[in-house]
């Protein structure tokens, strides 16, 4: 049986890292939801990520999405995470919200527009030397909405020569993480459409070079935990991007659609070394919430995450290997089954409490009258949203 102390000390180690835009406005692609006290800047973003951390434990990083967070001082917003006891996590670049980049960024046909994408790059990977921080993620909108469009071979030529280019910026300690998804918004070809091609581009760059699994950028019925346990395998598995999913690029509160998913693929995380920090996996959040108050919707999301970490930590293995040894298949599916049902919130809320915490971080951010003073302080100036 696994041992609760052990369980307990891994949760101790986990760390998510939240979404600097998911603390902003958002909606989707037919209406941005505004709502009363969100941040106007990303030091305000900051401060309400503080606040997750503050009452999960786990969640001391945060990525930044550029342009969407474009300070003149990156070095000076890092000093003031610092202040707000978070620290800078990832650099997201976008390279698909600017008119060049209708036929696309780094696949675009035209030399000039793939030099424009590449030193938005560059620029990010500055950021990353400002901030200190090591991952720069990249997602790609390129692709093509007819056949004939363009020459699927050379966009990926195209694709290849220009990461080259910003790998070989990159320093010693940082890497890159190549995302994938499978359609939207090109709908005949996407260049980067799955975990493999995600692959074999970083398989040609080097070991900094890692996939991220978007759990929302998949086709219904994707087994993701198999995609998982085989980077992992690979030692190719850099990071997550959580999130729920019921049709598509949903962007949902991660656990909320399909939370058995969840749990499955964490258990192949934990099964393979993915909690251990020489993996060196990151655990990200990349969510929207569009209509649901947004630092309570982190919040939760961590929560769901962590649940069900703490739900993949008390897989017996051992009683599982045996089962799968002698083949007993109704055996084996019981193990997972039995730590699945588990009810871990008595235990979490516990552990929790063994630190200073408030056993519920939503009901204890809810009685910190931190959302009552962001409304009444936050307002003028401009909202933070996702642009669209």
């Amino acid at each position: 049986m696994p041992d609760i102390a052990a369980v307990k000390a891994a949760l101790a180690n986990q760390r998510i890292e939240t979404p600097s835009w998911g603390y902003g406005n958002s909606g989707t692609r037919f209406k941005v939801f505004a709502q009363a006290g969100v941040p106007r800047t990303p030091r305000e973003k900051l401060d309400d990520a503080a606040q997750v951390h503050e009452f999960t434990g786990i969640a001391p990083k945060v990525s930044l999405h550029i342009p969407w967070d474009t300070v003149d001082d990156y070095a000076a917003l890092a000093a003031y995470a610092k202040e707000r006891n978070v620290e800078l996590g990832a650099i997201n670049s976008n390279t698909f919200q600017d008119n060049d980049y209708k036929l696309g960024s780094v696949c675009h046909p035209d030399p000039k527009v793939r030099r424009k994408a590449v030193e938005h790059l560059l620029e990010c990977v500055d950021i990353m030397d400002a901030t200190g921080s090591q991952d720069l993620k990249l997602w790609f909108a390129d692709g093509t909405n007819y056949p004939g469009q363009d020459d699927i071979v050379a966009r990926q030529d195209r694709l290849a020569e220009s990461l080259a280019t910003v790998y070989e910026r990159l320093g010693d300690d940082q890497r890159m993480l190549l995302e994938y998804k499978f359609f939207e918004p090109a709908f005949y070809t996407t260049d980067v459409p799955d975990w493999g091609t995600s692959y074999l581009q970083c398989m040609k760059l080097g070991e900094k070079a890692q996939v991220v699994v978007d759990t929302g950028h998949h086709a219904p019925g994707t087994n993701i935990e198999y995609i998982v346990a085989l980077l992992l395998r690979e030692g190719k598995l850099g990071g997550f991007d959580f999130n729920s999913r019921f049709y598509a690029d949903d962007d949902l509160m991660v656990g909320s659609a399909d939370p058995f998913q969840l749990f499955r693929i964490l258990h192949e995380v934990a099964k393979n070394g993915g909690f251990e920090p020489e993996t060196n996996v990151a655990f990200m959040l990349d969510q929207c919430h569009n209509i649901e108050a947004k630092i309570p919707a982190v919040i939760r999301s961590v929560m769901n995450v962590q649940e069900a970490t703490a739900k993949a930590l008390l897989v017996d293995l051992d009683a599982l290997r045996d089962a799968q040894a002698t083949g007993d298949v109704l055996a084996s599916n019981a193990v997972l089954m039995d730590a699945y049902n588990t009810d871990v919130r008595p235990l979490l809320a516990k552990w929790r409490e063994e630190r200073g915490m408030h056993p519920n971080p939503v009901a204890g951010y809810a009685a910190s009258g931190w959302q009552e003073r962001i409304v009444a302080e936050r307002v003028g100036g401009d909202q933070a949203g996702w642009g669209a």
